[in-house]
């Protein structure tokens, strides 16, 4: 796992999930590795009432009923669609969920403009072809093809960034549950085996880009994902995530608490500020989401490991805030000093703490980008 900058979750986990398959005597639907039970217990963690010998951490962040639906229609012949706003943490559900039930969160087609049908069906090895001609040897089989040949779950990202063309080829898959190949005059159908299924997931903010259709619709059951707004929960996803970078690195640095309630202050600040907005002008163009708060705060502390004194502080942390939602100028600029002047301000004579330091922090990235 140290040879890969980013191991997917059944690798990472590894050694957690072969634990709890052994422990698991829970009844497991077609050829799933964990129990429906199990997997929601790898997902969100263990509890002291679970009476286990060690405890397993709690990985994804959110009401736990929306894993238990997720899990129950995985379980069902329905394809699962998970939908919300960037930064929602979609896609890692998803990969915990293929990482528990199969061992595989890797057969992903991820959804653009540039999708083909080829992408969620099969294409050629034009070599192959040449020299033997059309066979199920020189037959490149999707990612989504595979996923069905082996029972497993298959993930499509971003599936409203795919034409219609695109998402109709999947009408066919999730309700008849296989792939003809005409080009074949024997074995030309790729029939699914049980356990497959399909997790897409939607971006919300997409809506009327490429929408689904009523019939692709209904086979999917939706589970929309909230953004995180409870600060509690955030404070945990934060931490959470800004800790596997530091091990990831071996960075040795301390995130103080009061920084941290500085980070996600501003952000709860600036959504206010959005939700109030009345037009798209008025908004910053990011989502403000809890992943974008873990993108400034790894921002912060990479610069202040690499170029700073090696201790974080609330300068570093408002320079990177202003550096990663600056995304249109002078817009987001303008909106980004106007909550400078207005909320942070008054708050750093009435608090004090870190919020003067962050206040000239935030002053001084917007003067050297405008």
């Amino acid at each position: 796992m140290s040879d890969l900058l980013r191991a997917p979750a059944e690798i990472k986990y590894a050694e957690e999930l072969e634990w709890l398959e052994s422990i698991d005597d829970n009844p497991k639907p077609f050829s799933w590795r964990l129990s429906p039970k199990m997997v929601r217990l790898f997902i969100l963690g263990s509890e002291r009432s679970d009476g286990l010998d060690r405890e397993i951490s709690q990985k994804w962040y959110g009401d736990r009923s929306f894993v238990e639906r997720s899990i129950v229609t995985l379980a069902s012949d329905r394809g699962l669609l998970l939908i919300g706003d960037p930064g929602t943490g979609k896609s890692w559900l998803a990969e915990l969920l293929s990482a528990a039930i199969c061992r595989n969160s890797t057969l992903v087609v991820q959804g653009t403009a540039g999708t083909t049908e080829d992408h969620i069906k099969y294409s050629w090895n034009v070599s192959m072809v040449i020299a033997k001609g059309q066979s199920r040897e020189s037959m490149i089989p999707s990612p989504i093809m595979t996923a069905m040949e082996s029972g497993a779950i298959g993930r499509f990202e971003e599936l409203t960034r795919s034409t219609s063309d695109v998402q109709d080829a999947l009408i066919s898959i999730l309700s008849e549950k296989y792939i003809s190949v005409p080009e074949l005059d024997s074995d030309s159908i790729v029939f699914a085996k049980p356990g497959f299924s399909i997790i897409a997931t939607a971006n919300s903010r997409d809506r009327g880009v490429n929408d689904l259709s009523s019939a692709l619709k209904r086979r999917f059951n939706f589970v929309r994902i909230p953004v995180v707004t409870n600060k509690k929960s955030e404070v945990e996803i934060v931490r959470f995530r800004t800790e596997e970078l530091l091990r990831r690195h071996q960075i040795e640095l301390e995130v103080p608490p009061t920084l941290l309630d500085v980070l996600l202050q501003s952000f709860a600040d600036l959504r206010v500020s959005a939700a109030a907005a009345g037009s798209d002008d008025e908004k910053l163009e990011s989502a403000l989401s809890t992943a974008e708060q873990i993108g400034v705060l790894e921002d912060a502390v990479l610069h202040s490991n690499f170029f700073g004194d090696r201790a974080l502080t609330a300068r570093t942390l408002a320079s990177s805030l202003v550096g990663s939602l600056a995304r249109r100028e002078p817009e987001d600029l303008a909106i980004l000093n106007k909550y400078l002047h207005g909320v942070v301000e008054p708050r750093s004579k009435e608090e004090g703490g870190s919020w003067p330091e962050f206040l000239e922090g935030g002053r001084d990235a917007i003067a050297t980008l405008s």
